[in-house]
């Protein structure tokens, strides 16, 4: 494949909503393959844009970086991953974010004990000591308190 026809980390980076930084992580970590011009720059070929679309979804719904690795694994290089080559391999998310929506539901639900309170009071409050058992050291304090699935989670 020439040089022409072939994308620049700019523009991946520009079509991608991926900073270049992002990348070139992804290239160090096998996520994604980039060949070298004559002058020694990157050039990714149209497909990647496919694979940074699905690692974007991907993380969105939690999985790992090593889960993202697996996953990709399974896509074919030779050719454009099929709407079935999608189908096939996020068929096992709808689980992950079945979970990740009850614990929003959880999470929103025990908001009304909180709302006009104003005191998050770790010994009273509902949403994030519920029965005080902090204070009975049933739990380690911290980000702990929250819902596994939403510890850190970024984006939805």
């Amino acid at each position: 494949m020439s040089d022409q026809q072939l994308l620049t980390v700019a523009e991946v980076a520009h079509r991608s909503g991926f900073a270049a930084s992002a990348l070139r992580f992804y290239e160090r970590e096998g996520l994604m393959e980039a060949s070298r011009s004559s002058g020694g720059q990157r050039r990714y070929e149209r497909q990647v844009l496919r694979r940074l679309a699905f690692i974007k979804a991907a993380r969105n719904v939690g999985l790992s970086l090593e889960e993202v690795r697996v996953e990709l694994a399974q896509l074919p290089q030779s050719r454009t991953p099929t709407p079935g080559d999608w189908r096939r391999i996020s068929r096992h998310w709808r689980k992950r974010l079945d979970d990740k929506i009850a614990a929003i539901e959880a999470l929103r639900d025990r908001l009304d004990s909180c709302i006009g309170c104003g005191c998050l009071s770790l010994k009273v409050c509902a949403l994030y000591n519920p029965e005080d058992s902090v204070g009975q050291g049933a739990i380690p304090a911290g980000a702990a308190l929250l819902p596994p699935l939403l510890r850190g989670a970024g984006p939805i």
